[in-house]
Order: structure tokens, then C-alpha cells, then sequence
């Protein structure tokens, strides 16, 4: 059987992703760091939205696309870079997605939907914005969060947490309290939201 547009477009963004050269550990096997994030999102996406679109479903899968192609030493290291660096990773994310998006026969109306929920427009006002969102801060605080919280002070993790907390919407902050942390973590995560 041949295989959908959509399924194209998400094994096209796998390609991409597997090219990542950083690694990431889990269970004493390397991943490509980038593919396993990508795979996270959508397993994260799908249990919090199961009935996500498929436009948020590519969104979410493509969201760190070729990531490592910028580099957050390219910008200055205060926050004014942190936040130019971001904004030209998510431009990145967006432009490669939306190519991937035209290869495979997508129409115009549905690739800008897909890029617009990768630069997130509209947040807070677009429940598909909002539910990308709230993903990314699930797959954080779900696989990312207690290796985050042992290499920062307490007080910046906090700040971080609180941060994360704001950008999500009740439903997500329900999904987040249900994630099994370290005792440490849940330490944290109730100090912040306190």
C-alpha cells in the first residue's frame, strides 16, 4: 500500500532529524537527539490531544527540525540572544517543514496552518498554538525536566518552572501533574506553582 501524503511528510521529517549527530541515552542505546525528541512529541501530543489534527500532529513532529543547524553560541549569551536565536530556529523549523509540506502535494492553506503552529501565532487565542505548546512542556517535564534540575541552581529552575507553568493552558497543567517525578522534581515543580 502506498503510503499517505501525511505518512511521506512525517518519515521526510525523520530523515531529517536521524542526521543529527548529538546523541541522546536512553536505556545505554544513542539516539539522534533530534529524532528523539520528535518521536516524544508525538507520543506526548497523541495521549494529551488524541484526536489531534494531522496539521498539529506535523507541527509537533517537526517542531525542532534540523535544530542543531543554529547554534545558541551564534548569539549573544544574554537573554535579548537567547530570544533572537529562538525566534530564528522557529523561522528555521517552519521554512524546512513547509518544504517538506509542498514536496509532497500539501496545499498552500494547509502548509501555512502547519507553519503557523510552529511559530507558534497566536497562543492562548489558537487551541492548536496552545496544544503545541502544552506539549513541549510535557516533553520537557516528562524526559527532560529532573537532568535540567540537577545541573541548575534551585532558584533557576524554579524561575524556569514558573515560566513553563504560565505558557500552558489548565488542561495542560492537569497532564502535568500527573507525570511521576523524582522526589526532588516534585519538590520544585510544587514550590514554583505554590
Amino acid at each position: 500500500m502506498k503510503p499517505t501524503r501525511f505518512e511521506t511528510a512525517i518519515a521526510l521529517i525523520d530523515k531529517k532529524n536521524a542526521e543529527d549527530e548529538n546523541t541522546y541515552q536512553v536505556s545505554e542505546l544513542a539516539y539522534p537527539k533530534e529524532l528523539l525528541y520528535s518521536q516524544r512529541m508525538t507520543r506526548t501530543l497523541l495521549r494529551f490531544e488524541p484526536n489531534a489534527s494531522k496539521a498539529l500532529q506535523i507541527a509537533a513532529r517537526a517542531q525542532h527540525i534540523c535544530r542543531w543547524k543554529i547554534q545558541r553560541d551564534e548569539y549573544p549569551m544574554d537573554r535579548v540572544g537567547y530570544l533572537k536565536w529562538r525566534e530564528t530556529l522557529k523561522k528555521m523549523h517552519a521554512d524546512i517543514t513547509g518544504e517538506i509540506l509542498q514536496q509532497v502535494n500539501f496545499d498552500v492553506q494547509f502548509t501555512n496552518r502547519v507553519q503557523k503552529i510552529i511559530l507558534k501565532k497566536l497562543i492562548k487565542k489558537n487551541e492548536e498554538s496552545q496544544a503545541l505548546e502544552d506539549t513541549i512542556c510535557l516533553v520537557f517535564l516528562d524526559y527532560y525536566f529532573d537532568e535540567f534540575a540537577t545541573k541548575h541552581s534551585d532558584e533557576k529552575v524554579i524561575d524556569i518552572l514558573q515560566k513553563t507553568w504560565v505558557k500552558m493552558s489548565a488542561k495542560g497543567h492537569e497532564a502535568a501533574l500527573k507525570i511521576t517525578f523524582s522526589e526532588k522534581g516534585l519538590a520544585l515543580v510544587k514550590q514554583a506553582i505554590s
